[in-house]
């Protein structure tokens, strides 16, 4: 490293060291230390063993965790590279809420993003892929609502599966127990909302936002329900028909390329929608 490099090194964790601080005053007890591009590393509070080092990897990086403030940006951080964690990656999920919930009064708060924003738009940014989806049109409009479900779900089956359990389940598992497989666990979740429906032999159930079709499959299979589902994903539409055909589920099940506001159907005994109406909005 040339002198110049060094010198400019130092310089940018002048600038960043005093926010850092009083970011790190903000957190009791805190039980990570943190080390800066440089080497330098701050130790955790005096008597707590270190659980986790931050490992800040050039001074736009506690910018770019930070801006634009949302539940997001610190995981984009870590994708992009930004930061690394060494030690208990457990322990370090607390950050996103150390460092999103900051307990300062705006003025305070608005100084110390203005001064991070500075570093961090004078660092180069490391693409994380895809970018984020681009929409157009009234918000929850169908062209707009279709767009960001085909981003999002529609860049090959496989990808997903690499991930999922058999069934491609894609909302959260129920783990009763904590010692479940993800496929025991999803099964569990499935069992728990077939429960809670009070599904019946003959019922016609409609599941709004259907993905791969898991929930259908197992309804039909486990209580004898004829069962629709939904989704605006073609992807998630082929895996899903191709899957209830394997199962001879034809009879009993069948997902359609449709928003659930086109539905034309007779009427249903029993409705579900896992996942999906949080994304729905003001009707």
């Amino acid at each position: 490293m040339t002198q110049a490099s060094r010198t400019e090194e130092e310089r940018s964790a002048a600038q960043v060291r005093p926010v850092l601080q009083r970011l790190l005053e903000a957190i009791q007890p805190r039980e990570f230390a943190v080390r800066l591009w440089t080497g330098e590393t701050l130790d955790p509070e005096l008597g707590c063993p270190a659980r986790f080092t931050l490992v800040l990897n050039h001074p736009g990086a506690l910018g770019r965790m930070l801006w634009p403030p949302s539940d997001l940006t610190v995981g984009e951080a870590f994708v992009r590279g930004d930061f690394d964690i060494e030690g208990d990656l457990i322990a370090a999920f607390s950050l996103s809420e150390n460092f999103t919930y900051r307990p300062f009064g705006w003025r305070e708060g608005l100084r110390l993003l203005h001064a991070l924003r500075k570093t961090a738009r004078a660092t180069p940014s490391t693409p994380l892929g895809r970018e984020a989806v681009r929409l157009h049109g009234a918000h929850h409009s169908k062209l707009r609502d279709q767009a960001a479900v085909r981003y999002h779900y529609d860049v090959g089956n496989d990808f997903y599966a690499l991930w999922l359990d058999r069934r491609m389940v894609y909302s959260c598992a129920y783990f009763p127990t904590g010692s479940e497989t993800l496929e025991t666990a999803q099964e569990a979740k499935l069992e728990h909302i077939c429960r809670k429906l009070r599904l019946q032999p003959g019922d016609r159930l409609l599941d709004i936002g259907c993905g791969w079709g898991g929930l259908l499959t197992y309804a039909a299979e486990r209580y004898g329900v004829q069962a629709v589902g939904v989704t605006l994903s073609p992807s998630q539409v082929e895996w899903a028909r191709a899957r209830i055909a394997e199962l001879g589920l034809a009879d009993r099940c069948r997902v359609e390329l449709t928003d659930y506001r086109d539905l034309d159907e007779k009427p249903f005994d029993k409705l579900v929608s896992v996942g999906m109406f949080e994304h729905v909005g003001a009707a």
